[in-house]
């Protein structure tokens, strides 16, 4: 049983959750996403990804997609930033947080960002430290924290080191991600109970590749995790790691949080009306379960 009595779900339908979608979705569509998380009583989540659309074709015209948005005042609107280039994007659009991230490893860093990793940990904490003169949240993320595609297993000594870079420069979460689907409670226990550690406010973002994504999220909350990065309808993947399927889907999340007494703020229905929607505008069925099977009393 998790110690934990509130969480922050953040969800990251409308950017993770898209950008590995086989069809581009018009600006207008993904910031009615937006709105409907929002009006679900999502209160933080990710709108946009200001990278090269060139690369990411899914993400393009993100500042449109924000300009889209009915906006409220208690809601944190986060973008997705990999280099100075993308942060002047995201502070000209006017979010409210630059969610940030990097590979823990050499092989899938330089695959996503064409970096090494020290040299994203270093525009990173430039970045963070931008933000908190221009008055924007932060958040990083460090990918592959549990796993590379690539690489294999990852020294958890090495996540921890690059962890203890990121945690002084204080960014509002320091988040590790399952980005393949490979951890297991244990294993997260380990990590998140490390980083939690240094004194950051810590975050975990996990994949249910391999049916672990739900159990892993509650060691998380366990180990001192307080944000849960989730995709409505259990979208997402990743477009450099083979084979990488879809985030936990948040009205999943919802459930089990709800059903174990940890407060989450989130009308369950009304989520799941906005799967419902989303698989009439993809054409597909979703990866969530609980949107199939309904509420239950």
């Amino acid at each position: 049983m998790t110690t934990a009595d509130r969480v922050t779900v953040y969800d990251v339908g409308p950017r993770d959750g898209l950008q590995n979608e086989p069809d581009v979705l018009p600006p207008k569509t993904r910031a009615e996403l937006a709105t409907r998380l929002v009006d679900a009583g999502i209160r933080a989540l990710e709108v946009a990804s200001f990278v090269d659309p060139r690369r990411v074709p899914q993400m393009a015209g993100a500042e449109e997609v924000v300009a889209g948005i009915d906006r409220k005042p208690e809601v944190v609107y986060a973008g997705l930033a990999l280099n100075e280039r993308g942060y002047e994007r995201l502070l000209t659009a006017g979010l409210d947080e630059v969610r940030l991230a990097f590979g823990a490893t050499e092989s899938f860093n330089q695959r996503n960002q064409n970096a090494s990793v020290q040299q994203s940990v270093d525009a990173a904490l430039r970045i963070v430290e931008r933000a908190r003169d221009d008055g924007l949240r932060s958040a990083v993320t460090i990918s592959v924290a549990f796993g590379c595609p690539f690489e294999g297993p990852v020294d958890e000594s090495h996540v921890i080191a690059l962890a203890e870079q990121i945690a002084p420069a204080s960014p509002g979460t320091l988040l590790l991600a399952d980005t393949i689907g490979v951890a297991t409670p244990s294993h997260v226990q380990r990590l998140i109970g490390a980083a939690a550690a240094l004194d950051a406010s810590v975050g975990a973002h996990f994949h249910n590749t391999r049916s672990t994504g739900y159990a892993n999220a509650l060691a998380a909350l366990d180990a001192g995790a307080t944000v849960l990065d989730a995709s409505v309808g259990g979208l997402g993947g990743c477009p450099v790691a083979p084979r990488a399927t879809g985030n936990i889907a948040t009205e999943d999340l919802v459930y089990l949080l709800d059903a174990e007494g940890i407060e989450t703020g989130i009308d369950l229905g009304r989520l799941i009306e906005v799967s419902e929607w989303l698989e009439e505008i993809l054409g597909r069925r979703l990866e969530g379960q609980v949107y199939r099977a309904g509420t239950y009393p």
